[in-house]
This record gives structure tokens, sequence and C-alpha cells, in this order.
């Protein structure tokens, strides 16, 4: 579904009957300047920096990844915390904690995100709790964006061929239109498409992460 942020109805929507969500006009220009500003203020360290994850994603370029501060995260969830979905996380059986994990995000050209589902956590830190994320959340906080920079979030459906091998279906590809917030269910198969060297030295930034439960 997709709908402006002001005009959705959170109550109504269910991502059992629908996992992707893309909301628009989430943020104001305004507050997109503030979020910038906020993340210009954060320590970042980029993808070869991180070598457990660079060889989890490899041939991805070297995007950058940075610690949100605790006003803005607070910021953050008083916007996107939704009844909807509220109602789907809390839908699941015996859960003893819930947890929440964002960051920022820097692409810049040549950088990409290959295709995962969200469920391999072979580079988390030794030792960490693992709890399982439910939903997926991705929103953008660049100025501006032309459609032929690439960057697109690319979600795919799964069904099974022969040998019930995986077969991998685009259902979305989702511009990173700046203000707008995506949510989508996991496990669910999506990549951020490589960055064309058309975007310059433009940067696509976002907070992504999830909502996840503990069992």
């Amino acid at each position: 579904m997709r709908a402006r942020f002001r005009e959705f109805d959170p109550r109504s929507f269910s991502f059992q009957k629908d996992p992707v969500l893309i909301l628009e006009d989430v943020w104001s220009p305004e507050e997109l300047t503030e979020w910038r500003a906020a993340m210009n203020r954060q320590p970042w360290k980029s993808l070869h920096d991180m070598p457990d994850v660079a060889r989890a994603f490899p041939n991805a370029g070297n995007w950058a990844k940075a610690p949100i501060a605790g006003p803005e995260a607070t910021k953050l969830l008083d916007r996107v915390s939704l009844p909807c979905l509220a109602s789907y996380v809390e839908a699941f059986p015996n859960i003893r904690g819930r947890h929440l994990s964002f960051s920022y995000y820097s692409y810049s050209a040549g950088d990409c995100l290959p295709t995962h589902d969200d469920t391999d956590e072979s580079y988390a830190p030794a030792g960490a709790v693992k709890p399982t994320r439910r939903v997926a959340m991705v929103t953008y906080f660049h100025p501006v964006w032309e459609p032929d920079w690439g960057g697109e979030l690319i979600v795919y459906n799964q069904t099974r061929g022969d040998g019930d091998r995986p077969v991998l279906a685009v259902s979305h590809c989702i511009m990173p239109t700046p203000g707008s917030v995506v949510f989508f269910t996991v496990p669910r198969f999506h990549r951020v498409a490589r960055v064309d060297a058309l975007a310059g030295a433009s940067r696509r930034l976002s907070i992504a992460g999830w909502f996840m439960t503990e069992h």
C-alpha cells in the first residue's frame, strides 16, 4: 500500500494483508534539514571498516553507517510507532522482550546492498542478543533524489521452483523519495540497487532497521 502520511489510517491497515507499506511526506523539508544536521554530528564508519559486514555483503561499494543519538531516536519512534505496527508485532506468541535496532546510512555513487532477507546474523557481535526481526523500516533524508540516480529499494516475492529452489520476482521497486518511510515484514528478500554515477556527489541518506521480538 502507498499513501500520504496525513491521509493514512494506521488503525485500518493490516500487515497480514499487505506486507509492504509506503508512506509519503512523513517528514517536512524543515525536518529533513534537522535530520541531516543530526547525522553530521554522529561518528561514521564505512563498510571497509566493518569486515564481518563486508564479508556478508561483498561487492557492495563502501557505504557508511552511524549510530542515532537518544533525542533523535525518540523523535523517530514518536513519528513511526503506528498502531498497525504494534498490532502486527504483538500478534506473535510468547513474547519475552521487544527490541529496536536503527542506524543512519549513507550511500554514495557505486554503493549498493545485495539481495538478502534480513535473517542472516552471522556478522552480529559474539554474545549479542539476537531477537527475531519482525518488521523492517527505512526512511529517507536526502534533500533531493532523481529517478535515474539508482538506489531503489527492490522488494521480492518468493515462490518455489524445481527441486524446491527459491524463485524471486520483483513485487516493489521503491524510489528513495525524500521524507518517505517504507515498512515491510521480515523475512522478505530485498536489496538496495546500486547508486548510479549520475548521482554525482549526492548521497542517499536514510535511517534503517527493525522492530524485533525476543522469545
